[in-house]
């Protein structure tokens, strides 16, 4: 996490100081009125604080004001945008009394941020949060440990709201994880299937799954989590433009009731490490590409035949599945190789 320290003041220059060598992964901003108190590496500025913050904030995963609350609220409120997207906030007041978690408490780190910043100082950390000011989990926070999407932000409050009202939540989970986290904290029944759940009475509900569900099967109190356990396998000729593979990942995904926020990964072959399209496709999706050796590809057994077309091209008897089988490691494969006009597509599950 980067985090930006901004003080106005010369205990803040003192304080902030304390902080950046104490967080270790932080850059200090201090008034250039006040920068002698804050030694050597701080930032002077002397322009407004609202121009500095609008310059900082997209570059910074958290921010430590050591200011009144009433400033820092102010100076935030027009970069603000959703919060599964805006950085973490926390304030100190001047004496390093308190640090306070202001924004993004969970999702974006800042009550974590708040105990750090109350670690190094010996302040009091102050976390307003209902679920962890009453010492319980909370979905939102056991996605972002676990890695995992959500589909709809707006039910984590709803499902959240549940477990402080001792109401029963319904939960899906094949992997276990949610059974782990709340370890009897919260009044959770746990189903096999989703009908089972859906048909138990209970209040909310919660499915742990790369499944997409129809329409006429997601309650206003469903909260979906998505295990980033699926693999791409794509192959495709020269210039595919992005485009297109989006095309035939999103029809396929589409027919077998998959989630593309459950994809964790793509596979391709090393000859299709500069292909731009399938480059863009993975950039715009935030998903990380492997690439393998035509000798690994040709290592694994698949389904399908082989492909005279790889074969003459780059020397492997197919793409799209092994690629597939590798990036999972050595996941099953939930949909064999189809060709699509330009591409080649399989998809693997993760073990």
């Amino acid at each position: 996490m980067r985090i930006a320290i901004i003080a106005i003041t010369r205990n803040g220059a003192r304080l902030g100081t304390q902080l950046r060598d104490g967080l270790g992964s932080a850059e200090l901003y201090v008034l250039q009125k006040f920068a002698g108190q804050a030694g050597t590496g701080a930032v002077p500025f002397a322009g407004e604080l609202k121009g500095l913050v609008a310059e900082l904030w997209p570059a910074f995963d958290g921010f430590v004001f050591i200011m009144a609350t009433g400033i820092v609220v102010r100076m935030v409120a027009p970069h603000l945008v959703a919060k599964d997207l805006d950085p973490a906030v926390v304030v100190m007041d001047d004496a390093g009394k308190f640090a306070v978690s202001l924004l993004s408490g969970h999702l974006g780190g800042a009550n974590e941020l708040a105990c750090r910043c109350a670690f190094v100082t010996g302040a009091r950390e102050v976390i307003t949060t209902a679920t962890d000011a009453n010492n319980l989990p909370s979905f939102d926070m056991l996605a972002k440990e676990e890695g995992w999407a959500i589909d709809d932000l707006c039910r984590v409050k709803t499902l959240n709201a549940l477990i402080l009202e001792g109401e029963e939540i319904a939960v899906v989970d094949p992997t276990d994880r949610v059974r782990t986290a709340f370890h009897g904290t919260a009044r959770l029944t746990f189903h096999d299937t989703f009908v089972e759940a859906l048909q138990s009475g209970a209040k909310g509900f919660v499915f742990v799954t790369n499944r997409r569900l129809p329409p006429q099967a997601q309650a206003d109190s469903l909260l979906i989590l998505r295990p980033r356990n699926l693999a791409l396998g794509i192959g495709c000729n020269s210039g595919t433009g992005a485009e297109e593979i989006a095309a035939v990942v999103g029809a396929q995904m589409k027919r077998l009731f998959l989630s593309l926020k459950s994809v964790a990964c793509i596979g391709s072959a090393v000859a299709k490490q500069d292909e731009a399209g399938l480059l863009a496709f993975a950039r715009e999706h935030g998903l990380p590409l492997r690439f393998f050796e035509s000798g690994e590809l040709n290592s694994v057994t698949v389904p399908s035949p082989p492909s005279a077309h790889a074969l003459e091209a780059i020397g492997a008897t197919g793409v799209a599945e092994p690629a597939a089988v590798l990036a999972s490691n050595g996941g099953r494969l939930l949909l064999k190789k189809i060709k699509s006009g330009n591409v080649t597509l399989a998809i693997a599950e993760i073990p």
